[in-house]
């Protein structure tokens, strides 16, 4: 039977070994932390979908906002696959064991988060990703035909050793994190759902494991990456001194939270109007206010605290119910109490942080690594969720269509290798090179090029971009490219050293994809081109 590796835990790792294990496919998970640890467990807001398929402006009304959020840059046809797909993903999901939140009456709570036009967001109250990961986890280590290798470290893909322009691919080397040992694991196919690379950047709500693996690995194979500088900040992040960025859900704004500066809440507060929507500087950026989408949103937060010198603005609540806001967003509220601040009374200081990689490894409709070099699949390399560019966010992605387009992907992937009856693949692949290498000695200049690179991505390549801030980010990239390649040709690997090496490679696909832009789009702001059309 046909062996598939998988690297990544995330919804769309988990669906796709679910749908192929449930045909009789040998698949072997590879992770670098714990199954848990992924963006879909972190995951607040929600899966956007419209169920009933009959319900045609729904779906129109979905893939308009989907179009309009992107920017002119959505590939329509796969827009309007996914979402006509989506009922029956959600039903996967529900049959897997996953559970949204119901009203008594036993029908889906929907929310409504910005850009989208109405209700249509199944969550599991503010934990959404959570219950996702947790009923496909459950089902992946019960399934016999799966096996889950955690703390296990992807450092490369294997090729096939033929003289095809695009070999193609059959297999990972990865570091054993428990031994310190690199393992050769080969598989008739490998689908990277590695996610994304939020910890390029100072803040950031992703986890510790989302460092552009995938997207390295694949571009050293050969792949074509795409759109990489549409990275998406998302507006809401807590702001705490001396913790990292804490997500509010844009749910939470759909639910009536405002963002107010300090001066729209001090003029809120005087005027005794009930309502402080009309107070509030996003308003200034579009009519839509705190509810537009989350480039617009993001870029009026960071021009604003550029402007005022503070560090963040205000997410206001306590126009709203406080029973209500507690009891649909427990997850928040609980972390809030934290650092003695409730839901319904407090102000919550709030800023953007990097959040989602738009770009990413070119695919097909079924999600197979396109060629830099031709443009046609590799044979045997797949990339599906956020590590994939499928062309259904453009230049913007909207909010909750990321698990949505997972899923679908998931589907359409597994389906197609189980359709095209993938055959064995006979690897033969070289052992790792190791002879005359050392552990690493001194670890500082690891940890402090991390720093750099982390200041260098937010100050240069941030939400707000000229063309000399983005010179100066590739000059600093490519310095630190040289010195990891020295480290990295002269030691053993080390989780420290492969994910530094990703990062700064990843760093320079998204600074040299934004300085080649000569228009503003979407999630992509250059304020030298603004100044030129002003």
């Amino acid at each position: 039977m046909p062996r598939v590796l998988i690297i990544g835990t995330g919804i769309a790792g988990l669906f796709a070994a679910l749908r192929l294990a449930n045909e009789g496919f040998e698949v072997e998970i590879i992770t670098k932390q714990r199954p848990k640890d992924s963006s879909t467990n972190w995951a607040q807001g929600g899966i956007a979908a419209i169920l009933d398929k009959t319900n045609l402006q729904e779906i129109e009304g979905h893939i308009k906002d989907t179009l309009d959020a992107g920017d002119g840059l959505c590939d329509e046809r796969v827009v309007r696959m996914v979402v006509e797909e989506a009922g029956e993903r959600i039903m996967d999901l529900l049959s897997i064991g996953v559970e949204f939140e119901r009203n008594k009456q036993g029908e889906f709570q929907l929310a409504q988060e910005g850009g989208h036009s109405s209700r249509r967001i199944l969550h599991a109250k503010d934990a959404t990703g959570k219950e996702i990961e947790r009923a496909l986890t459950t089902a992946a280590q019960e399934h016999q035909n799966i096996t889950m290798r955690p703390n296990t470290l992807a450092i490369d893909l294997i090729q096939r050793q033929h003289k095809h322009p695009s070999k193609g691919v059959c297999g990972v080397w990865a570091l054993d994190q428990s031994t310190n040992q690199v393992m050769t694991i080969e598989g008739d196919a490998v689908i990277l759902a590695t996610g994304g690379a939020g910890q390029l950047w100072e803040k950031t709500t992703n986890p510790s494991v989302s460092t552009g693996d995938g997207i390295a690995m694949a571009y050293r194979t050969g792949a074509s990456i795409i759109n990489m500088a549409f990275v998406q900040f998302h507006p809401t992040a807590l702001v705490v001194e001396g913790e990292r960025p804490f997500l509010i859900t844009e749910a939470l704004r759909g639910e009536g939270a405002v963002l107010l500066d300090e001066s729209g809440y001090e003029n809120w507060k005087r005027s005794g109007e009930s309502e402080p929507g009309a107070f509030s500087f996003t308003l200034e950026a579009s009519p839509l206010g705190s509810m537009a989408t989350r480039d617009v949103v993001a870029r009026s937060i960071d021009q604003r605290c550029a402007e005022s010198g503070a560090s963040h603005v205000y997410l206001v609540t306590e126009h709203l119910d406080k029973a209500h806001l507690n009891e649909r967003f427990p997850m928040i509220s609980k972390r809030l109490r934290k650092y003695g601040l409730e839901l319904g009374i407090d102000p919550l200081p709030v800023a953007p942080a990097a959040h989602y990689i738009v770009g990413g490894i070119e695919v097909d409709e079924v999600g197979s690594a396109l060629s830099g070099e031709t443009r046609e699949p590799i044979p045997g390399l797949f990339a599906i969720g956020e590590v994939a560019c499928t062309g259904m966010h453009g230049a913007n992605r909207l909010a909750s269509n990321s698990l949505l387009e997972a899923v679908v992907f998931a589907h359409r992937c597994s389906s197609h290798l189980i359709q095209e009856e993938l055959n064995e693949v006979k690897c033969s692949p070289p052992g790792w090179r190791s002879d005359g290498l050392d552990e690493l000695q001194e670890h500082g200049p690891i940890a402090h090029d991390r720093v750099a690179l982390n200041q260098t991505m937010r100050f240069e390549v941030g939400v707000s971009r000229r063309f000399s801030r983005l010179q100066r980010a590739i000059r600093r990239l490519r310095l630190f490219e040289k010195e990891i390649d020295v480290i990295w040709k002269s030691s053993l690997p080390s989780r420290e050293i492969v994910e530094l090496r990703n990062m700064i490679l990843v760093g320079i696909l998204v600074a040299e994809d934004a300085i080649s832009r000569t228009e503003n789009r979407g999630l992509h702001f250059n304020k030298d081109l603004n100044e030129d059309v002003e």
